[in-house]
Protein backbone atom coordinates (compact mmCIF):
# COMPACT_ATOMS: atom_id res chain seq x y z
CA UNK A 1 0.00 0.00 0.00
CA UNK A 2 1.41 3.35 -0.66
CA UNK A 3 -1.34 5.45 0.78
CA UNK A 4 0.74 5.66 4.27
CA UNK A 5 -0.82 8.29 6.42
CA UNK A 6 -4.37 9.67 6.60
CA UNK A 7 -5.41 13.50 7.72
CA UNK A 8 -8.94 13.96 8.65
CA UNK A 9 -9.63 17.57 9.26
CA UNK A 10 -12.70 18.83 11.07
CA UNK A 11 -14.05 22.63 8.89
CA UNK A 12 -14.00 25.60 11.65
CA UNK A 13 -16.62 27.11 13.33
CA UNK A 14 -20.08 28.40 11.78
CA UNK A 15 -22.14 30.38 14.01
CA UNK A 16 -24.37 27.09 14.47
CA UNK A 17 -21.35 25.67 16.23
CA UNK A 18 -21.41 28.67 18.82
CA UNK A 19 -24.75 28.29 19.44
CA UNK A 20 -24.98 24.70 19.90
CA UNK A 21 -27.16 24.44 16.98
CA UNK A 22 -27.52 21.06 14.98
CA UNK A 23 -26.26 21.19 11.52
CA UNK A 24 -26.30 18.04 9.81
CA UNK A 25 -26.86 18.53 6.11
CA UNK A 26 -28.17 22.69 6.46
CA UNK A 27 -25.15 24.38 5.41
CA UNK A 28 -24.03 27.86 7.18
CA UNK A 29 -20.96 28.99 6.00
CA UNK A 30 -17.61 29.57 8.59
CA UNK A 31 -18.28 32.33 10.84
CA UNK A 32 -15.14 35.18 11.23
CA UNK A 33 -13.72 33.04 13.90
CA UNK A 34 -14.21 29.75 11.35
CA UNK A 35 -11.79 31.10 9.21
CA UNK A 36 -9.48 32.77 11.70
CA UNK A 37 -9.09 28.99 12.84
CA UNK A 38 -9.08 28.02 8.61
CA UNK A 39 -6.22 30.25 8.23
CA UNK A 40 -4.27 28.92 11.31
CA UNK A 41 -4.63 25.13 10.39
CA UNK A 42 -4.11 25.27 6.82
CA UNK A 43 -0.42 26.21 7.11
CA UNK A 44 0.06 23.42 9.58
CA UNK A 45 -2.42 20.85 7.44
CA UNK A 46 -0.14 21.60 4.57
CA UNK A 47 2.99 20.46 6.56
CA UNK A 48 1.47 17.05 6.02
CA UNK A 49 2.19 16.81 2.38
CA UNK A 50 -0.50 15.61 1.45
CA UNK A 51 -0.57 13.99 -2.18
CA UNK A 52 -4.54 14.42 -2.43
CA UNK A 53 -6.84 16.40 -1.02
CA UNK A 54 -10.82 15.51 -0.59
CA UNK A 55 -13.54 17.45 0.93
CA UNK A 56 -16.91 16.98 1.93
CA UNK A 57 -19.17 19.56 -0.88
CA UNK A 58 -20.74 21.28 2.32
CA UNK A 59 -19.85 25.05 2.71
CA UNK A 60 -18.19 24.74 5.86
CA UNK A 61 -15.96 22.00 4.90
CA UNK A 62 -15.43 23.32 1.73
CA UNK A 63 -14.16 27.00 2.89
CA UNK A 64 -11.78 25.25 5.52
CA UNK A 65 -10.08 22.71 2.32
CA UNK A 66 -9.85 26.07 0.59
CA UNK A 67 -7.64 27.24 2.71
CA UNK A 68 -5.71 24.40 3.14
CA UNK A 69 -5.35 24.32 -0.71
CA UNK A 70 -3.73 27.58 -1.03
CA UNK A 71 -1.33 26.21 1.78
CA UNK A 72 -0.31 23.00 -0.04
CA UNK A 73 -0.88 23.76 -3.57
CA UNK A 74 -3.17 21.48 -4.30
CA UNK A 75 -6.95 21.70 -6.00
CA UNK A 76 -9.75 20.15 -3.60
CA UNK A 77 -11.94 18.10 -4.86
CA UNK A 78 -15.41 17.59 -3.52
CA UNK A 79 -17.35 14.85 -2.17
CA UNK A 80 -20.81 14.43 -1.50
CA UNK A 81 -20.20 11.04 0.50
CA UNK A 82 -18.96 12.80 3.18
CA UNK A 83 -20.99 15.30 4.03
CA UNK A 84 -22.45 15.36 8.10
CA UNK A 85 -24.30 12.76 9.45
CA UNK A 86 -28.16 13.72 8.51
CA UNK A 87 -29.83 14.54 11.41
CA UNK A 88 -33.41 14.86 10.00
CA UNK A 89 -36.05 16.19 12.55
CA UNK A 90 -33.14 17.91 14.55
CA UNK A 91 -31.85 19.84 12.10
CA UNK A 92 -31.36 23.29 12.79
CA UNK A 93 -32.58 23.03 16.59
CA UNK A 94 -30.38 23.37 19.93
CA UNK A 95 -29.15 20.55 22.17
CA UNK A 96 -32.07 21.85 24.63
CA UNK A 97 -34.96 21.88 21.89
CA UNK A 98 -33.80 18.65 20.85
CA UNK A 99 -34.25 17.07 24.47
CA UNK A 100 -37.67 18.75 25.16
CA UNK A 101 -39.24 17.32 21.99
CA UNK A 102 -37.45 13.98 22.17
CA UNK A 103 -36.90 12.92 25.69
CA UNK A 104 -33.84 10.99 25.72
CA UNK A 105 -32.98 10.93 22.10
CA UNK A 106 -29.30 12.82 22.57
CA UNK A 107 -28.18 10.26 24.98
CA UNK A 108 -29.49 7.37 22.60
CA UNK A 109 -27.64 8.88 19.71
CA UNK A 110 -24.06 9.64 22.00
CA UNK A 111 -23.77 5.96 23.19
CA UNK A 112 -25.10 3.93 20.12
CA UNK A 113 -23.70 4.43 17.13
CA UNK A 114 -26.81 2.58 15.08
CA UNK A 115 -29.17 4.57 16.67
CA UNK A 116 -30.52 7.62 13.95
CA UNK A 117 -31.91 10.85 14.85
CA UNK A 118 -35.98 10.60 13.28
CA UNK A 119 -35.62 11.16 9.18
CA UNK A 120 -31.59 11.11 9.97
CA UNK A 121 -28.97 8.61 9.75
CA UNK A 122 -26.86 6.50 12.49
CA UNK A 123 -23.02 6.89 12.41
CA UNK A 124 -22.95 3.26 10.90
CA UNK A 125 -24.96 4.43 8.12
CA UNK A 126 -22.26 7.22 7.57
CA UNK A 127 -19.28 4.72 7.97
CA UNK A 128 -21.28 3.17 5.05
CA UNK A 129 -21.30 5.68 2.71
CA UNK A 130 -18.15 7.52 3.67
CA UNK A 131 -15.56 4.56 4.23
CA UNK A 132 -15.26 3.50 0.34
CA UNK A 133 -14.04 7.62 -0.29
CA UNK A 134 -11.06 6.40 1.34
CA UNK A 135 -10.81 2.83 -0.57
CA UNK A 136 -10.60 4.78 -3.50
CA UNK A 137 -7.95 7.04 -2.34
CA UNK A 138 -5.90 4.14 -1.72
CA UNK A 139 -6.13 2.86 -5.03
CA UNK A 140 -5.59 5.99 -6.66
CA UNK A 141 -2.10 6.24 -4.81
CA UNK A 142 -1.25 2.62 -5.42
CA UNK A 143 1.60 1.83 -7.51
CA UNK A 144 4.67 3.34 -6.22
CA UNK A 145 7.03 2.71 -3.72
CA UNK A 146 6.32 6.15 -1.60
CA UNK A 147 4.62 6.56 1.15
CA UNK A 148 2.21 8.87 0.85
CA UNK A 149 -0.67 11.21 2.39
CA UNK A 150 -4.87 11.65 1.82
CA UNK A 151 -6.00 14.43 3.65
CA UNK A 152 -9.67 14.74 4.09
CA UNK A 153 -11.60 17.79 5.37
CA UNK A 154 -14.97 16.91 6.74
CA UNK A 155 -17.23 17.02 9.89
CA UNK A 156 -16.94 15.66 13.04
CA UNK A 157 -19.43 12.62 12.93
CA UNK A 158 -18.43 11.51 9.50
CA UNK A 159 -14.56 11.95 10.84
CA UNK A 160 -15.23 9.90 13.93
CA UNK A 161 -17.43 7.01 12.37
CA UNK A 162 -14.66 7.00 9.48
CA UNK A 163 -11.89 6.36 12.10
CA UNK A 164 -13.67 3.90 14.08
CA UNK A 165 -14.68 2.05 11.23
CA UNK A 166 -11.23 2.14 9.29
CA UNK A 167 -9.55 1.35 12.90
CA UNK A 168 -11.66 -2.19 13.10
CA UNK A 169 -13.65 -0.79 16.57
CA UNK A 170 -16.07 -2.80 17.70
CA UNK A 171 -19.23 -0.68 16.85
CA UNK A 172 -20.28 -0.10 20.76
CA UNK A 173 -16.58 1.34 21.16
CA UNK A 174 -17.00 4.14 18.43
CA UNK A 175 -18.06 6.55 20.94
CA UNK A 176 -14.88 6.35 23.14
CA UNK A 177 -13.68 8.97 20.78
CA UNK A 178 -13.60 12.47 22.16
CA UNK A 179 -15.91 14.60 19.87
CA UNK A 180 -12.95 16.96 17.87
CA UNK A 181 -13.43 20.45 18.12
CA UNK A 182 -13.57 23.06 15.13
CA UNK A 183 -10.78 22.74 13.07
CA UNK A 184 -8.93 19.69 14.88
CA UNK A 185 -7.73 16.70 12.94
CA UNK A 186 -7.14 13.02 13.03
CA UNK A 187 -3.53 10.86 11.53
CA UNK A 188 -3.98 7.71 11.27
CA UNK A 189 -0.56 5.87 9.77
CA UNK A 190 -0.86 2.45 7.99
CA UNK A 191 1.56 0.05 9.56
CA UNK A 192 3.01 -3.30 8.94
CA UNK A 193 -0.83 -5.00 8.45
CA UNK A 194 -3.51 -2.17 9.62
CA UNK A 195 -4.03 1.19 10.26
CA UNK A 196 -3.26 2.73 13.38
CA UNK A 197 -4.56 5.36 15.11
CA UNK A 198 -1.47 8.58 15.65
CA UNK A 199 -3.06 11.42 16.57
CA UNK A 200 -6.54 12.53 17.69
CA UNK A 201 -7.91 16.29 18.55
CA UNK A 202 -4.47 17.76 17.07
CA UNK A 203 -5.05 21.57 16.32
CA UNK A 204 -3.55 24.98 15.40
Amino acid sequence: MTLHRLVLARHGRTTWNAESRMQGRLDPDLDDEGRAQALAAAPLLADYDPALLVASDQVRAWRTAEAVAKESGLVPRPEPRLRETSLGDWEGLTGSEVEAGWPGGLAAWGTDPGWAPPGGESRVEVARRAVPVLDELAEELAGTDEALTAMVVAHGGTISALTASTLGWPVEAWHSLQPLRNCAWAVLEHRFDRWRLRGWGLGA
